[in-house]
């Protein structure tokens, strides 16, 4: 009989439950946080593919619909793809989970986390992440864990610990924190331009907040937990070691990588690794070493030589110190027909960054499963093309990785954006890497953020980002001995070194951070030497970006859609909306204006265009339609009067005549008898859909309000008009 063993985190409303399902997974947990319920699983293969020399560890987020009582869209009501939410809940499990594997553990582990309930109050991200950890504790698959993870709000100048999604509108942080006892391993988020010293009490507050939950964890460790199995660690032979060691010592591998540019190191360190080759297949023979021999000590060799010079010169393999930037470029207006853009370069590493201006229609509408914001107006997306690194490979839809840096760079910007009452556009920009060698997301962020200010969009404050990494000494107990942090990390910096945190922000403080670990925790000292290490290359960073443009344009492009916001009475929205969407339709196609509608009700019109002309009839449109009072023709709006010319619309065609639209939202009938001077056998014989026509208001029936046209007494009248050398075209309310 199954038994159900359950802890509850204590102040932060935390149930962790094990027993009831998924019996023969390795681990399996329910976390609920109110009635938001998620369900994670993990799981090891008990083989290894053969010739394998990385770590496959996998970890799936995905949200059921039937958690918020929905039903999926499209043809087959089934969830399909996995939504930008789900794929970043995934990364933010995947990152802090995967250090803590030991080293050499090459069987595929998969984690899987299924949102079953949704209250709508509170997020489920923060679940999943522990309930991975849960999982994978209770699990027998070896793991040196429990970690625990937190969201922390700043809200009225109080900190706060996994504040509801209705709290999270008016904070000014939103950082994800997880860690471990002792350190912190994972950050991820954004904040208003917060202080470096703030920053780091929010730090100090999140890790404080998680030692409940990794409390919790362990005590289920103790209810439910099972003994951690053994599974072989993969590595070179000893034999293999040796001989590559000999051939291939550390000081040659120094030298190779070590004042060379990026293809030179390449290049180098490719005839080092085929030397060693060589040798082992000279001193073991054939068929007695393989592949992962040569790469597992070569990824060791690297290691240690990209730390070495660094912890014990301050050279790095580019010849810089540990504090130095690349060489920095900044150019804007590098496109002609787009709204805004610009090329930001550091070092190999550049991006062209493209800025769209467009309608608030053309707002991104989100799911919204778990609660929360139903759209977002700005968006920005990463691409990352094989030639950037320059090979060959996969170019499509974006990947996971593609994702994850967009929604970095993109909350990096959100904060400095102006509000949408004083700036009402969709803006979108896309992040072409062009090039890398590292940092590509904090390239973005800076290419971005001119593309911007080229596109005239009245930012707050300019931002830069930077990434800081660490290079390592362990004590024979693991602890670490000596350590140094490094400004603007190289690509195999990040890939050799401990860690890659992410810090965007401007002069006044940070808006965006990331930061992901190689090692098992990273101690305070450390984060806060790289924090303010960061807001001093950003500061440096900020001056060649405002070298190239000083300020935001004054005018937009010419390419760009203007705006005009009126205001009309709210109750006569549903009178320029019209039946179906009817009447706002019209005056789209007629004007070629876009036109969109204030969602709060609140009577605000927003038109769009990049042509005068259509822009100035659109707003006569709507003025005449919503300005004036009710007259005869039946609603509100500017009336029709009886005796006066009318340029208008053909909106119906009968057999006995042809309805025509006088004034917005305002027609009448014009009979077969009253279409010309001759007989009319078909109405459309002489009008056609939609033409515009001169009529006559003839009569309006007191009684109805009908109103009665004539075009052969506006013909009359208007030829009568022109022999007296009058004005052919009479000026009158028209519905074009």
């Amino acid at each position: 009989m199954k038994q159900k063993y359950s802890v509850t985190v204590p102040g932060l409303g935390i149930t962790f439950s094990t027993g009831t399902y998924a019996g023969l997974a390795n681990g399996a947990v329910n976390v609920n946080v109110g009635e938001t319920n998620v369900f994670v699983t993990a799981c090891i293969a008990q083989t290894t593919k053969p010739g394998q020399d990385w770590f496959p560890l996998t970890v799936d987020y995905r949200e059921k619909y039937a958690a918020a009582g929905r039903f999926p869209g499209g043809y087959f009501k089934r969830e399909g793809r996995p939504s930008e939410k789900e794929i970043l809940t995934s990364r933010l499990c995947d990152r802090p989970c995967r250090p803590l594997f030991p080293e050499g553990l090459l069987n595929e582990v998969q984690i899987i986390g299924q949102l079953m309930s949704a209250d709508q109050l509170n997020e489920s991200d923060i679940p999943m992440v522990n309930g991975a950890s849960a999982a994978l504790a209770i699990s027998n698959i070896p793991w040196n864990g429990p970690i625990g993870c937190v969201r922390v709000a700043l809200i009225d100048g109080q900190f706060v610990a996994n504040p509801t999604i209705e709290q999270m509108f008016t904070s000014s942080l939103d950082l994800i924190y997880v860690g471990t006892k002792a350190n912190m391993l994972m950050i991820e988020g954004s904040a208003d331009q917060l202080p470096e010293d703030e920053f780091i009490k929010a730090l100090e507050f999140g890790h404080q907040a998680i030692q409940p939950i990794i409390a919790a964890i362990e005590e289920l460790v103790k209810l439910a937990g099972k003994p951690k199995s053994t599974f072989p660690l993969v590595g070179a032979t000893p034999q293999a070691r040796a001989i590559i060691e000999r051939v291939v010592p550390t000081e040659r591998l120094i030298a190779a990588i070590f004042g060379k540019e990026k293809a030179e190191r390449g290049a180098a360190v490719k005839l080092l690794k085929e030397e060693a080759k060589a040798a082992l297949l000279a001193e073991l023979g054939e068929g007695k070493f393989t592949d992962v021999d040569l790469n597992v000590v070569f990824e060791d060799l690297q290691y240690k030589a990209y730390r070495k010079n660094v912890l014990e010169k301050g050279v790095r393999a580019d010849g810089r110190g540990q504090k130095d930037l690349r060489p920095l470029q900044a150019e804007v207006g590098v496109l002609p027909r787009v709204h805004g853009s610009a090329t930001f370069q550091r070092g190999d590493t550049q991006n062209i960054a493209i800025t769209t201006l467009g309608p608030t229609k053309e707002a991104q509408e989100m799911d919204g499963l778990t609660g929360g914001a139903t759209s977002k107006s700005f968006i920005l997306h990463y691409n990352f093309p094989p030639f950037s690194v320059g090979e060959t490979g996969r170019f499509g839809a974006p990947g996971r990785r593609e994702v994850g840096h967009g929604a970095l760079a993109e909350r990096s910007l959100v904060p400095v954006l102006p509000p949408e009452d004083a700036f009402p556009y969709s803006i979108r920009v896309v992040s072409e890497i062009m090039a890398s060698n590292g940092s590509t997301s904090m390239a973005s962020i800076c290419g971005g953020c001119l593309a911007l200010m080229d596109a005239g969009v009245p930012i707050i404050a300019p931002v830069a980002g930077i990434s800081c990494g660490l290079m390592t000494e362990n004590a024979d107990d693991g602890s670490i001995k000596k350590w140094v942090t490094i400004t603007d990390i190289l690509g195999e910096e990040d890939h050799f070194g401990d860690m890659d945190f992410k810090l965007a922000g401007t002069t006044k403080g940070i808006t965006g951070f990331q930061l992901d670990l190689k090692i098992n925790g990273l101690p305070f000292e450390i984060a806060k030497t790289a924090i303010f290490q960061a807001r001093d290359a950003r500061i440096e960073i900020l001056k060649v970006m405002l070298g190239s443009l000083p300020a935001p344009r004054a005018d937009l492009s010419k390419f760009a859609p203007r705006i005009q916001t009126i205001q009309i009475d709210p109750e006569k929205i549903g009178l320029l909306i019209g039946p179906g969407g009817k009447t706002i339709r019209r005056i789209t196609e007629t004007t070629g204006a876009q036109i969109d509608i204030a969602e709060d009700d609140s009577g605000k019109v927003f038109i769009y265009s990049n042509n005068g002309d259509a822009m100035a009839r659109a707003i006569a449109e709507i003025d005449g339609l919503c300005g004036g009072g009710s007259g005869g023709g039946g609603g509100g709006g500017v009336p029709i009067e009886v005796g006066k010319l009318y340029h208008g619309r053909v909106t119906g065609i009968k057999d006995f005549g042809c309805f025509v639209e006088c004034t917005p939202g305002k027609e009448g009938l014009v009979h077969i008898s009253e279409l010309a001077d001759f007989r009319v056998r078909r109405t459309d014989d002489v009008v056609k859909m939609g033409e515009m026509i001169w009529v006559k208001c003839v009569g309006i029936d007191e009684k109805s309000g009908k109103v009665r046209l004539s075009r052969k007494a506006a013909m009359k009248e208007m030829d009568a008009q022109k022999q007296q050398g009058g004005d052919a075209a009479p000026a009158a309310p028209a519905a074009q």
